[in-house]
């Protein structure tokens, strides 16, 4: 009995192009003698389609290419999710495709309301279980979110399925990919001999980051045992055919449409078949930026790409980033120097812009900052310089960046990490512009290991950017600890403050310093204002800034 696992990526409101996505894969499915096709959540209109859902004619569209589907596949046996409206009601729903219709659907039960989640914004809850029999096995069907909550899995225990199917859009999270695995195998075991078939959506949409890493479980797995069927490998388009009457995967057809980005893995950075997830953090989370990145230039048809190079480390990751998600002679570095400019700096950038072979422009900002200096000297008489004028430069640059990306048809990629976009260490209208913001939910602990991570053949930035003390280079010997505590104890805060929703009494109850806590916390709640007006960002880390963490920007509750 062959089943086809397909862990696409499809793109949002782009029904045609997610229709010959699905073709493309039933066909996959049929050459490798499948019989029935899995799909993810919503695939043929991509996750979250949002307000799109609102939009009666969207919905009917939906319908018309699962219709025409069914039609062209009459003998396969396929698995799509979709939004369906019934009775005036609106359904996330997953259908099962077969002789050239729908044959029967199922509604999801357990509609996410949280962190990024929006469903019950747009869709009602099922009531009913759904199964299917197929070569005398019985399937039965959820989504997503039904995993994971008491009720769904447990109905279809009782009656007697063999298999579980369920389709999602789950979004990836540092440190997820492992816990997400072993917990549903833990769910799965309580069920008795139930294989689970979790097939997962991959791809780049906005804010969100899908891994894909679609797996199915061992039948007499128990709660200390984490080998698996079958797992996929993360932030790859495939489809995966397998045989379920043969044992542990051993029949794996595995066809990929994109290989990894950022070098070939070694076997520590694999989802092995039999042996479960051997995580490789930072490896996985590269791959990831990188195709949240090319999503999100591709999906947008942006063309050029231009980024403000400092000779810092951010800058760095976020050139080398780009560097695998689009053509290098599509991307345009900018060194812009000033008078606090380092000869460091403007040796390391240089250098990294000819590892990366893109295209490399020195602009100096001095001519603009004296002619700001002109302008303000009568009114900022007798004031001290302080970071108004840091604010200047910073803000000359931003302009400078959006005027490219403006007469070249192209997008600034903004190179803030989370530690700065936290406590506000950046500049609005000046170092945050862009349409994407990379790191946005990167701590710069991390943003160091990642630039560990892409040396590891060979010295693609200069080790001078990541062991030099990082500095924005807007005044005289600046260090970025000049305003801030080290990097590892900032981010140490925000990870208890933010992810985890430490009050500060709490935080300093871990040891930490009191005035630092209360100064990082007070930065943190100022510069919200400053959050809501920052380019999206992908969300990797438990809790991202903007749907993730909702938090007033005019608020007197002082934590």
């Amino acid at each position: 009995m062959k089943i086809s696992l397909a862990q696409i990526n499809p793109t949002v409101g782009d029904l045609n192009y997610n229709y010959k996505l699905i073709v493309k894969h039933a066909i996959i499915a049929e050459k490798n003698e499948a019989e029935v096709l899995i799909t993810p959540e919503l695939s043929i209109c991509g996750y979250p389609p949002e307000d799109l859902l609102l939009n009666d004619e969207f919905i009917e569209k939906c319908n018309y290419f699962i219709n025409k589907i069914a039609i062209k596949f009459p003998r396969l046996k396929i698995i799509i999710g979709h939004p369906r409206k019934y009775k005036g009601l609106l359904f996330n729903s997953a259908s099962l495709l077969f002789k050239g219709k729908i044959q029967k659907t199922y509604d999801k039960k357990i509609l996410p309301n949280y962190g990024v989640f929006d469903e019950k914004r747009y869709f009602n809850s099922g009531q009913k279980s759904v199964t299917f029999n197929h070569k005398g096995k019985k399937f039965g069907l959820l989504i997503c979110e039904d995993i994971w909550t008491p009720g769904p899995a447990e109905e279809l225990s009782k009656k007697n399925v063999d298999y579980i199917i369920c389709i999602n859009a789950s979004p990836y999270e540092i440190n997820k990919a492992e816990m997400r695995v072993h917990e549903i195998q833990k769910r799965i075991s309580r069920l008795g001999a139930i294989q689970l078939i979790y097939v997962n959506m991959v791809g780049g949409q906005d804010e969100l980051l899908f891994d894909g890493l679609s797996f199915i479980t061992h039948p007499n797995i128990d709660e200390s045992n984490r080998n698996v069927y079958f797992s996929s490998r993360q932030f790859l388009t495939l489809n995966a055919t397998l045989d379920l009457t043969l044992d542990l995967g051993k029949s794996v057809i595995e066809k990929y449409d994109k290989f990894p980005f950022h070098r070939a893995p070694s076997s520590s950075h694999l989802y092995l078949a039999g042996n479960g997830p051997k995580q490789c953090l930072i490896y996985n989370l590269l791959n990831g930026l990188i195709l949240a990145t090319k999503d999100y230039i591709e999906k947008n048809s942006i063309k050029n790409i231009l980024i403000g190079l400092s000779g810092g480390i951010d800058s760095a990751v976020v050139l080398f980033i780009a560097s695998k998600a689009i053509k290098k002679e599509n991307i345009t570095a900018i060194m812009m120097p000033s008078v606090f400019t380092s000869k460091d700096s403007l040796e390391d950038a240089k250098t990294l812009a000819r590892n990366l072979e893109v295209t490399y422009k020195v602009t100096t900002i001095e001519p603009l900052m004296k002619s700001f200096n002109k302008s303000l000297d009568k009114d900022f008489k007798g004031l001290k310089k302080d970071i108004t004028e840091e604010n200047i430069q910073a803000r000359i640059r931003g302009v400078l960046l959006m005027a490219y990306a403006n007469k070249f048809n192209g997008m600034v990629l903004a190179t803030g990490n989370k530690s700065e976009v936290a406590v506000g260490y950046s500049t609005i209208y000046g170092d945050m512009v862009g349409g994407f913001s990379v790191l946005k939910d990167v701590p710069k602990t991390l943003v160091y290991k990642i630039a560990n991570e892409i040396n590891y053949n060979q010295i693609i930035i200069p080790n001078r950017i990541i062991t030099r003390p990082p500095s924005a280079e807007l005044s005289e010997n600046q260090t970025d600890q000049d305003s801030l505590p080290n990097y590892d104890v900032l981010d140490g805060i925000i990870d208890l403050y933010i992810d985890k929703n430490y009050s500060a009494k709490m935080i300093i109850k871990k040891g930490f310093s009191a005035q630092v806590v209360k100064k990082v916390v007070r930065l943190i709640e100022n510069n919200e204002f400053k959050r809501r007006q920052s380019a999206p960002g992908p969300k990797v880390t438990h809790k991202a800034f903007g749907k993730d963490r909702r938090y007033p920007i005019t608020s007197k509750y002082k934590p």
